[in-house]
């Protein structure tokens, strides 16, 4: 299974991630993850973008499509199948996509777009916690810890970050709906795109989910 992971901050991107990989089986592939894991390991792709976020700049499409890429071609990825999470961005990096799974064959099964209505996602992100010292998640109403203020992992304090408030949700939302729609368009167009309601209970979401790939007669070839 092949699948793309679209939605804003706060639709609840991570939890569903983490329950598909171990219900699939496949590979969550995140591109922060990718990123942090080539710069730890000083590769000559990781001292690139490097180079960029140093500078407090985004690295350029390019240099993430060709992280992806040399991820994907990596131990036989794209055969065991995997779910991208912050990629594409871009039409372009859609395309780029495509180019690279042709060559394997192996086309995208899915692109899941998690819709979430801005109170819900405002109501989310405003109520996260994160601990300085592991950064676990936390929430003061969905997942509140056991002491206030007190991460329950490591008893590090919790806090608030910066961009987790109601004017600066407002923006990167309607920014991130600019962005995304030349994506949704173009797998729209292919016929790959489902849309899934994010503003219910994860745990809802990946039942709604789970349905649908068993009912795809196509699920059970790959």
């Amino acid at each position: 299974m092949r699948l793309v992971l679209l939605g804003p901050p706060g639709a609840g991107k991570g939890t569903l991630a983490n329950n598909l990989k171990d219900a699939l089986r496949i590979l969550h592939i995140s591109t922060g993850d990718i990123l942090r894991e080539e710069m730890k390991n000083n590769t000559n792709l990781g001292k690139e973008a490097k180079q960029y976020l140093d500078k407090g700049e985004l690295v350029p499409d390019e240099v993430v499509t060709r992280l992806i890429e040399n991820k994907l071609s990596r131990d036989s990825i794209i055969e065991k199948g995997f779910m991208l999470d912050g990629f594409p961005r871009t039409e372009t990096q859609a395309k780029d996509l495509d180019r690279i799974l042709n060559k394997f064959k192996k086309p995208l099964n899915y692109v899941l777009y998690m819709e979430s209505t801005l109170p819900v996602i405002i109501q989310r992100l405003t109520g996260r916690r994160v601990c300085r010292n592991c950064g676990a998640l936390f929430h003061i109403i969905n997942l509140p810890p056991k002491k206030e203020g007190v991460c329950d992992a490591c008893s590090g304090e919790l806090y608030q970050r910066s961009d987790d408030n109601e004017q600066t949700i407002k923006t990167r939302m309607k920014v991130y709906l600019k962005n995304t729609r030349p994506i949704i368009e173009y797998y729209q167009k292919q016929g790959k795109l489902k849309k899934l309601d994010a503003d219910r209970d994860s745990q809802e979401v990946q039942l709604i989910l789970m349905k649908l790939f068993n009912e795809d007669e196509n699920f059970h070839q790959h």
